[in-house]
């Protein structure tokens, strides 16, 4: 048996920006629009009027105050309130390959390592361009890396399964070292015309190199243990898919074909689900709360984080061992949680103990413990 680290991480992000104010302002005259239309219907009591966002109940519910985004024009265009990307020929590189490039670049060269010195890619991700060739493949070719590439999805728990996989690949043997991707466009699956979830989303691509911890350079950070757990719900879910025309009522764009989400259930059975999955596998690596130096949570809601943060450690978390990202990227599904270790990780001490935890739709929830070590 091999022991498993963590080399490099790389995080691409888009170079526009969405401020709240700006996102306010598209779905307010949206909505100011849309009630115009219905003018007649809402006086009869035939039809709901839309109800103005604001900043402030952005932020209340969310934390977020801005989102980085591929393209931003086509989102705050009030007859669009979509992502408007151009068409690409079968030849060039898809989007999010493009994407995953530059984020694994980027793990490499903080681990000084080459793209021989890689025997695995796994995209793994909630936003997936297509269903085949995998995009992990194309990934692959990009880097001119030999060996394989698969793709995975566990929604946003995506990066700690896939690390996981690449860990679990390592420890056998079967392989030396693996590039797990999280490139996500989540602007494009997001219904940017309801105010309830219009703020949610950002774009992003993060990569974790995994190799042998003896074939670590430089500072790096030993795989401890991880666990992956899931439990089937329908609270978070996208109905889109390659059998939607097949269906009597799948050819119309309907709501259900984006991100939905019941937000108070998931709030109610998640975060004990988090809690309890952290607690277990803290106990079972014999690891006390007071001994973790560092949480690195999937960015969804500040207040869900808090609160895991809170139960994680058995007290409110310092300033800054619990960092948040998602104020300035908003939820990037599986990405939010590498973007936050990425960030907020290369000040840890030889020995300081981390742990980063995914969880999201499935339900599905990913942690990973880490030990942190600085190279000769």
């Amino acid at each position: 048996m091999y022991t498993a680290a963590i080399t490099g991480t790389g995080v691409f992000t888009p170079s526009q920006v969405i401020t709240n104010a700006e996102l306010v302002e598209a779905f307010n005259a949206y909505a100011d629009r849309i009630n115009a239309e219905n003018a007649e219907a809402i006086a009869a009591g035939d039809v709901e009027p839309l109800q103005h966002s604001s900043e402030e109940f952005i932020f209340k519910a969310s934390g977020i105050e801005q989102r980085y985004v591929m393209d931003k024009t086509g989102v705050l265009n009030p007859d669009i309130m979509y992502p408007q990307l151009r068409q690409r020929d079968d030849a060039e590189p898809g989007i999010l390959a493009e994407m995953a490039l530059d984020a694994a670049q980027k793990a490499l060269a903080q681990a000084g390592k080459t793209a021989e010195d890689v025997d695995l890619v796994i995209c793994a991700a909630s936003n997936l361009e297509r269903a085949y060739p995998a995009v992990a493949i194309e990934i692959q070719d990009l880097l001119g890396i030999k060996g394989f590439a698969f793709d995975m999805n566990v929604a946003c728990s995506s990066a700690t399964f896939g690390i996981q996989t690449a860990a679990d690949m390592i420890r056998s043997g079967s392989i030396r070292s693996a590039l797990v991707v999280n490139p996500e466009i989540c602007s494009g699956h997001l219904e940017w015309r309801d105010r309830d979830c219009h703020f949610i989303f950002g774009d992003v691509a993060t990569a974790t190199l995994l190799e042998r911890i003896e074939d670590a350079k430089g500072d790096h950070f030993e795989v401890i243990s991880t666990r992956c757990a899931t439990e089937f719900s329908n609270n978070i879910r996208n109905n889109n898919g390659f059998l939607r025309r097949s269906r009597p009522d799948g050819v119309k764009d309907r709501r259900d074909m984006q991100f939905m989400q019941n937000g108070r259930k998931v709030f109610k059975e998640v975060l004990p689900m988090v809690s309890q999955h952290i607690a277990a596998h803290m106990a079972d690596e014999g690891i006390q709360s007071d001994a973790l130096k560092r949480l690195w949570l999937h960015q969804a809601n500040k207040s869900m984080n808090d609160f895991i943060g809170k139960k994680a450690l058995g007290r409110t978390p310092q300033p800054g061992e619990q960092p948040n990202i998602l104020q300035d990227y908003a939820n990037t599904s599986s990405a939010g949680s590498i973007i936050a270790f990425a960030k907020y990780s290369q000040d840890l001490a030889e020995g300081d103990l981390g742990l980063i935890c995914s969880f999201g739709a499935g339900y599905s929830v990913g942690s990973v413990l880490l030990r942190r070590h600085h190279g000769s």
